[in-house]
């Protein structure tokens, strides 16, 4: 079994400026990927208003399994053209690891 994560650090747009702006930008976008069956969660920044981090979960039989599903985790968060995602990285943990 393995346990992959992606955690992305967004930039919101100039036009977000209170928290409520910022929610109406994020929600949607967990919302999307959760349709790809993972588990997603906003992960941190959460008093900034610009700035967001979003991250997904997912658990497989394989490592390959992990990488596919967070790969297409991240083209659809790099897709959304109201969000700059500055940084995307993973982890990934297998249930033999110490």
């Amino acid at each position: 079994m393995f346990v992959g994560v992606l955690v992305c650090d967004l930039l919101l747009p100039p036009d977000v400026g209170s928290l409520k702006g910022k929610r109406s930008v994020v929600r949607p976008l967990v919302a999307e990927l959760r349709r790809l069956e993972v588990a997603v969660a906003e992960t941190g920044s959460l008093d900034l208003h610009r700035r967001a981090e979003v991250s997904a979960a997912v658990v497989a039989a394989t490592a390959d399994r992990c990488h596919e599903v967070l790969d297409r985790c991240e083209r659809l968060v790099a897709a959304r053209p109201e969000l700059q995602l500055l940084d995307a990285h993973r982890l990934l943990r297998s249930d033999t690891d110490d």
